[in-house]
């Protein structure tokens, strides 16, 4: 395992962080497989990495308590723990301290090492400091039950840099792969945060898995003709750990197989170390990409549950898919297979999903795009 020092923290955390959203799960469900993912945590760990990253509504609340048990015989001790309060579940200033010993509670442990506010948005951010979230950090810091605060942030770069110049963030928590260079808080984002001494740590390496798996023909062509041999995951985490401001990235493993993968493209996670001949190959697939891809979705589900039982993700999916391999007809079929009873048709334009979407997809509009495709 290779490690890397955030700066102005002074501790080297692996370049590979467990992101503990996508765990495996029992018999189709939202569940985890509890003994699967308490294996897989562990042997990551004694492969050396050690970060460990949650949140409050992960697996519908299962996570954090889940990492409770995983973390214990000795594995706390060995790694250093992150999770993120939900902002938005907070009216008053006590809510902040309700969560966060709770979360302690939860993760039984007695301080969390990397503690972010969840999700931040410029809304989400004035939200915060009028209930006093800037007392509320400086109160975790100085009662020990934080080390260090941070940030994970869906908004645009003006928002990400009024965030960052707000407080004394240790470090924050991007969305950042090759096909997201200018979404978000971006390239330029990084270099913002970093110039200002924040560590940067990286989400959606993968972009929800779809750059690591049912890769386009044409995606895979550029692959095949690359000057070395990788796996399409491969390519795209190397393309991230490639920059040497990035310390860590967190990638949602959720089977034995992703995991051993990771590990092993890890060995290799040198800064500097891609050749021009291999950045153009990764930018030539990116091209590909964006010529097909409908619909922004990285399958985070924070657009569920649709009140009207609307499978937001699956249904985007199923469309960006039909899309990117040009089949229609299994797009059609695939709809009829994954959403019955959970079409995009059955949207009634509420709006409920919209504000939640850390990419501002529209996904009322998105959703009658894809009914008027393969529904018909």
């Amino acid at each position: 395992m290779k490690y890397r020092r955030f700066p102005n923290i002074g501790k080297d955390l692996s370049v590979l962080g467990f992101g503990c959203m996508r765990l495996p799960t029992s018999g189709g469900s939202r569940d985890i497989d509890v003994s699967r993912a308490k294996a897989m945590v562990r042997h990551a760990i004694d492969r050396g990495v050690n970060y460990i990253d949650t949140a409050w509504p992960y697996h519908g609340g299962q996570s954090e308590p889940f990492l409770g048990d995983a973390l214990s015989d000795g594995y706390r001790e060995k790694v250093y723990l992150a999770t993120k309060l939900p902002c938005w579940k907070v009216d008053k200033r006590e809510d902040f301290d309700w969560f966060i010993d709770e979360q302690l509670r939860l993760l039984n442990t007695e301080a969390i090492d990397f503690y972010m506010i969840h999700a931040l948005s410029r809304e989400r951010w004035e939200t915060a400091l009028n209930n006093g979230v800037i007392e509320f950090l400086d109160a975790c810091r100085a009662s020990g039950k934080v080390k260090h605060v941070g940030f994970s942030f869906h908004d645009d770069i003006e928002s990400f840099k009024t965030i960052v110049d707000a407080y004394s963030w240790e470090f924050c928590l991007i969305q950042y792969n090759y096909l997201d260079t200018h979404v978000q808080a971006g390239t330029e984002g990084l270099a913002y945060a970093y110039d200002r001494g924040l560590g940067i740590a990286v989400m959606e390496p993968l972009r929800g898995g779809s750059l690591a798996a049912d890769i386009p023909r044409d995606v895979q062509t550029v692959w095949e003709q690359a000057p070395v041999s990788r796996t399409p995951a491969e390519w795209a985490l190397r393309w991230i750990w490639n920059d040497p401001r990035v310390t860590v990235v967190l990638s949602g493993m959720g089977s034995e197989a992703q995991l051993e993968e990771n590990l092993a493209a890890a060995e290799a996670a040198e800064p500097d170390s891609l050749t021009a001949e291999e950045l153009e190959c990764i930018e030539a697939a990116k091209q590909v990409y964006h010529s097909k891809v409908q619909v922004p979705c990285t399958g985070c589900n924070y657009c569920l549950p649709c009140p009207h039982g609307v499978d937001i993700p699956t249904a985007f999916s199923i469309y960006n898919n039909a899309h990117m391999f040009e089949d229609i007809p299994e797009g059609k079929k695939r709809c009829s297979q994954f959403l019955s009873g959970k079409e995009a048709s059955r949207c009634t334009e509420c709006g409920t999903c919209e504000p939640q979407c850390p990419q501002g997809i529209p996904i009322i509009e998105s959703l009658k795009q894809v009914s008027a495709l393969l529904e018909s």
